[in-house]
């Protein structure tokens, strides 16, 4: 049996920590009151007779209270609970020290690989993890009701973001960028008026999104529409220049030709500025700013023609990477693509279908830019299109007071997300207890998110400028409170979910591909939907129901469960969970099929939804994806690629990875060793898994990939 500490760690039990216990009141109460080596055998057989493979020290301790009490040995109890009680406050006065001292001496792999843009090693990234250890911990035992922390814990549910909890910050946003830049904004005391020309409005908006990331914990998107004007601006600025200069004495042609090119050089340079300043700037909290750049053409947009061209300036510079430190060019993390398509770029013979071709080039390399559907997009969000955050969640339509629908300047208030195959497996097939221990667990989720809620309650706008006093979000006034921030659905507050796929074989013991699982996870999503509405009518707070990757809380969820219920087939054994509602990547199922059938989850999950499909040799595949990306345009609101292939995320690299002398997987593009940024896909029957055993040339090798 395992036992699960305080911290959520698991040691194996033993039973001679109990014994010491019970020793150590023994000494201070009378011998009468004593318990004897029998009452303490017939304890630890009773809790051994739990038949339990995972349990909370807490219900342990509790136990034992319990059989002290029905052995009448109340005073012996009462100095167990005053024992209980002194190492609790033992606990309280001091319960970080290991954490973070496994953190300075990089022991702690569990971190190391949670964020992309995040290196433990170096110190200013310490110094953020260390504050983190320091808040998850007050958040666990203070700020916290006992019930939720517990819940967290047994993977009822998951309280995201506790390492910043402690503050008074939120999760991501859609920055306002155009107010920003159009109307100035304020940094670190100092006034920043509106850009003269498209490289200074460039350089703006990267100074506002490394301002932003300080100031916030999740992603950050960015509508790139907005920056057309400047890129107009500076043609002008160009074209007045060069007549100046030349006037009568060259034609007009030629001064075209001179304003187009320096125009080109202009636009080469800004996107430029962009790319590197977001992978070369480190926010307060030691790494690079987690934005995504919304790459989107309006038709009537009077700068639509500016904004096709930097469009395909982002696209090619994407294209072509990043060099390292070895001089090869790599594919950054950041920024995250995302590209509209529309009727006039969807690949069916229209104006700006070069952009789109190119788009899936760069898909083909660089595994990026996602795919959002304006046509899908408007028929969910009431004919509007728009960037999802950071964090790649999705707000609800909310119009201002003069009727207009507003989407930039909004955010989202944190996330806690349902542990759903945990219900199946309790349910073990029994319908009422499943949707009665359903909402019970939906009720606890509730109450989590009002904690995220209220913690944000009453704050000024003087805690983070940036968003609300000098425009990323609102222009308040200095001292001014952002409480009208958080109602109304003016911000969003999302439950997310996972294990669609698992819960529905559990109940079901199908697929929800087939038709008897499909019914079963439908009502299932309806029910998500129809709750979260509900909250929004009761509390007039934007709930909204999110659907996203979110990989390592796969892995976190299964793993608490397979030590729980043991090894259940379909279920546990795979060592992770399906994420929300996606098909299981062992299921043989098409690109197209997989996409039109997850097309109808999305539609349930507003709060933010993606879908992915695998192509394999991606670069020598471009027909087939734009074949896809024709697809998706007409079915599916939001959808990436990933590959089948062996692929470096690093440096884009697709073809096979290869075993060097030391016996381990390296990319023989880039040198990368990492195994957590690459695909392997195993020779003999090409499985995609968390886990990839090589039998190869030097020694059996055991990696965790990533991405399946």
């Amino acid at each position: 049996m395992q036992v699960i500490k305080r911290d959520g760690s698991a040691v194996d039990f033993d039973k001679s920590k109990i014994i010491t216990a019970i020793n150590k009141a023994n000494t201070e109460v009378r011998k009468k009151e004593r318990a004897t080596k029998e009452d303490i055998d017939s304890i630890i057989e009773f809790i051994i007779s739990q038949n339990k493979r995972r349990m909370l020290v807490e219900d342990i301790q509790d136990i034992i209270e319990e059989k002290l009490m029905e052995c009448e040995k109340y005073e012996l109890a009462k100095r167990y609970i005053v024992y209980r009680y002194n190492r609790a406050l033992v606990r309280k006065a001091n319960t970080t020290d290991e954490s973070i001292l496994k953190l300075i001496r990089n022991e702690n792999k569990e971190l190391a690989e949670e964020n992309s843009n995040k290196n433990t090693v170096i110190a200013s990234t310490q110094r953020d993890y260390i504050a983190g250890e320091v808040s998850r911990d007050l958040t666990r035992r203070v700020l916290l009701p006992e019930k939720i922390t517990k819940a967290n814990e047994e993977g009822i549910l998951h309280f995201h973001d506790a390492d910043y909890f402690v503050q008074p910050i939120f999760n991501c946003c859609l920055i306002n960028i155009g107010d920003m830049l159009d109307n100035g904004t304020v940094m670190n005391g100092k006034l920043i008026e509106s850009p003269k020309s498209f490289q200074v409005a460039c350089t703006v908006t990267t100074q506002i999104i490394a301002a932003v990331a300080s100031n916030q914990y999740g992603g950050q998107s960015v509508d790139m529409k907005h920056l057309g004007k400047y890129l107009r601006i500076s043609k002008e600025k160009f074209r007045k220049e060069v007549i100046e200069q030349y006037r009568g004495k060259i034609t007009d042609d030629v001064i075209d030709g001179l304003v187009e090119q320096r125009l080109k050089y202009e636009l080469r340079s800004g996107v430029q500025t962009i790319q590197y300043q977001i992978n070369t700037l480190m926010t307060t909290n030691g790494q690079s700013p987690f934005v995504t750049l919304f790459l989107h053409l309006e038709e009537g947009d009077e700068y639509i023609e500016e904004n096709a061209m930097i469009i395909e300036e982002v696209l090619r510079q994407r294209y072509q990477g990043i060099k390292n430190e070895k001089g090869v060019y790599i594919t950054p993390a950041f920024p995250k693509l995302v590209y509209v398509l529309d009727e006039f770029n969807c690949l069916k013979g229209g104006k700006y279908d070069y952009l789109t071709k190119l788009a899936v080039k760069c898909s083909s390399k660089r595994m990026y830019p996602d795919y959002i559907s304006a046509k899908k997009m408007r028929e969910n969000y009431e004919g509007n299109v728009f960037s999802p955050m950071g964090c790649r969640s999705f707000l609800a339509p909310w119009k201002d007071k003069d009727g207009n629908y507003k989407f930039e300047g909004r955010f989202n208030q944190g996330v806690v997300s349902i542990n759903l195959p945990q219900i199946g497996i309790i349910a073990n097939g029994n319908e009422d207890k499943f949707w009665k221990l359903f909402d019970e667990r939906l009720e606890i989720c509730k109450e989590a998110l009002m904690c995220r809620h209220n913690a944000l309650k009453g704050i000024t706008s003087d805690v983070s400028p940036i968003h609300w006093r000098y425009g990323a979000i609102a222009r308040l006034g200095k001292g001014e409170k952002i409480d009208d921030l958080l109602y109304g659905g003016y911000s969003s507050i999302s439950l997310g979910y996972i294990g669609i796929y698992e819960v529905t074989k559990l109940m079901t013991g199908e697929s929800h591909t087939t038709k008897v699982g499909h019914d079963f996870a439908l009502r299932v999503m309806k029910h998500l939907d129809e709750t979260v509405k509900r909250w929004k009518e009761e509390t007039n707070i934007g709930f909204a129901l999110y659907g996203t990757p979110a990989e390592s809380l796969c892995y976190k969820f299964a793993k608490i469960d397979k030590e729980r219920f043991g090894i259940i087939k379909d279920v546990t054994d795979k060592g992770y969970y399906t994420n929300s509602y996606h098909v299981d990547v062992r299921e043989k199922i098409d690109a197209f099929e997989k996409l039109k059938f997850e097309s109808e989850f999305q539609d349930l999950s507003r709060g933010g939804a993606i879908s992915y499909v695998e192509i394999p040799n991606m670069q020598n595949n471009l027909k087939a994806l734009e074949e896809v990306v024709k697809f998706i345009y007409d079915n599916i609101q939001y959808a990436e690629f990933n590959t089948k292939s062996d692929y470096c995320h690093v440096c884009g690299f697709d073809g096979e990875i290869i075993i060097n002398e030391q016996g381990e997987w390296e990319c023989p593009q880039c040198g990368n060793k990492d195994h957590s940024k690459m695909n392997v896909v195993r020779r003999t029957c090409g499985y995609l898994g968390e886990n990839f055993w090589n039998a190869g040339k030097t020694k059996e090798i055991k990696s965790r990939v990533l991405h399946l």
